[in-house]
């Protein structure tokens, strides 16, 4: 499994359209709405690291609305459970 992290800028009428389009390219496993350096970012999540260019370049850059994009290429996760955790708000 191969992961990455599009920081994607959009044209501030189109975040929230642009995001659920994203939200629904095959390989993007989760979007979120952001401030600072990115208004939007996607987690990417693929079986074959060719698939990454083919959804970062293909896929997210021709969606109507993003004007530009940066990718982080993970190499390695660490503290999966710590990870699910920082996520549990306790909201239950």
């Amino acid at each position: 499994m191969f992961a990455a992290f599009v920081l994607i800028d959009a044209e501030p009428r189109r975040i929230p359209d642009v995001a659920q389009e994203l939200a629904d390219i095959e390989g993007v496993a989760e979007v979120y709405s952001t401030a600072g350096e990115a208004d939007l970012v996607a987690v990417v999540r693929v079986r074959r690291h060719e698939d990454l260019a083919d959804v970062v370049t293909r896929r997210i850059s021709a969606v109507d609305g993003v004007t530009g994009t940066r990718t982080l290429v993970a190499f390695q996760a660490f503290g999966k459970r710590d990870v699910a955790a920082m996520w549990d708000l306790g909201t239950d």
